[in-house]
């Protein structure tokens, strides 16, 4: 069953990690939670990616910086495992270890996921049992924690080379563009908080958060298709050229397109939101939007997370041609437009999130051109 797992590249990360923990406990009845986290070398963020869990997981939608967890640091440092064989024993007040104790689980084993000597994350494993992990369950469990772990790097990788493809058709761009690198850092960042704040209610999974802020950098990429003279005009565009400059969403759809079938990405998980994002990041909740006119929820969550982000980056950016808004009245721009134009939800788990905010501006700092 394990090969079969392996070959099933339509399957989320998510979904196969479910299948081998099934075969896992058909050995092992009570390793009863698996956990992938990833970590964010750009901001030392690590987050919540994929689980198997029997039961409600204890914990989803959770990050924090990996420099303030020690013994994690020290796992990552000498590429070793770590176990406890009493989480009831540990003083660590942290709330993810609160969750796991109320959550029942009393054992952990815990593995960085390192390749080519760069880390990914950590995989974790828990058990209500206490000392359930034996040096036999380990030497069992640790073979597949192999196989788990060449599946979450393939997965990076995968998405590394595909954003990397984009991204290096849109650098070409960016020396002639108002939009520099930090602007797509803060955006997607920007995108990651209102989707950890709407993917309860909506039943998205921890991989659904993840892929919201990997793609939308992507969002513009068919800004490249766009003429200088366009693109680079320091005023208002005529009618005439606004159209023009409204062609990039499709174009951006058929670059993407075409890198997937050139670069052999079809195992990229999620391209359906690749594709919602690009196609229909400027669309309007009253369909005064483009290209499409669609309303309400025709627009993919995706999209509408997307366009609060943009928009909000854009407002509070400098560029040539005006000079940047405060936090302050943008956010009062974006709840004036909410439920008109714009996703109330997203603007509100924007406006939640603020202090937040004001953290990413100051990690990611625009240059001299925004």
């Amino acid at each position: 069953m394990l090969q079969q797992t392996l070959s099933e590249r339509d399957r989320s990360l998510g979904e196969r990690l479910y299948k081998i923990h099934e075969e896992i406990r058909a050995n092992f009845p009570d390793l009863c939670r698996i956990a992938v986290a990833l970590y964010d070398h750009e901001t030392d963020i690590l987050k919540t990616f994929a689980h198997s869990t029997d039961g409600i997981s204890p914990i989803s939608f959770y990050q924090a910086k990996l420099s303030e967890a020690h013994s994690l640091q020290e796992i990552a440092k000498t590429n070793q495992t770590r176990i406890i064989d009493d989480l009831t024993t540990q003083e660590s007040q942290k709330a993810h270890s609160t969750k796991l104790l109320e959550s029942g689980y009393k054992s952990s084993m815990t593995m960085p996921i390192i390749f080519n000597d760069h880390l990914y994350g950590f995989l974790f494993f828990n058990s209500p049992k206490k000392n359930f992990f034996s040096d036999i369950r380990c030497a069992t469990i640790k073979a597949y924690a192999g196989v788990i772990s060449l599946l979450v790097v393939n997965e990076m990788q995968t998405l590394t080379t595909f954003r990397g493809a984009v991204q290096t058709a849109r650098e070409f761009s960016r020396q002639r563009d108002e939009e520099t690198g930090n602007h797509l850092e803060r955006m997607s960042r920007y995108a990651h908080l209102i989707a950890l704040e709407l993917a309860p209610k909506y039943k998205k999974a921890d991989d659904w958060v993840e892929y919201i802020f990997q793609f939308t950098p992507l969002h513009d990429v068919g800004k490249v298709a766009v003429p200088d003279e366009i693109l680079l005009k320091p005023g208002r565009l005529t009618d005439d050229e606004y159209d023009v400059m409204k062609t990039h969403v499709q174009k951006g759809g058929q670059i993407i397109s075409l890198m997937r079938r050139e670069f052999g990405l079809d195992s990229v998980n999620f391209f359906d939101m690749l594709n919602n994002i690009v196609l229909y990041h400027h669309e309007a909740l009253d369909g005064s939007g483009y290209p499409y006119g669609l309303k309400g929820d025709e627009i993919p969550l995706e999209s509408r997370i997307c366009a609060v982000a943009d928009i909000f980056d854009a407002l509070t950016s400098k560029r040539p041609y005006k000079n940047a808004w405060s936090n302050g009245d943008t956010m009062q721009w974006l709840l004036d437009n909410a439920g008109e134009r714009l996703d109330t939800e997203c603007v509100q788990a924007l406006n939640k999130h603020m202090d937040e905010v004001r953290k990413i501006q100051a990690e990611f700092e625009e240059d001299f051109i925004g």
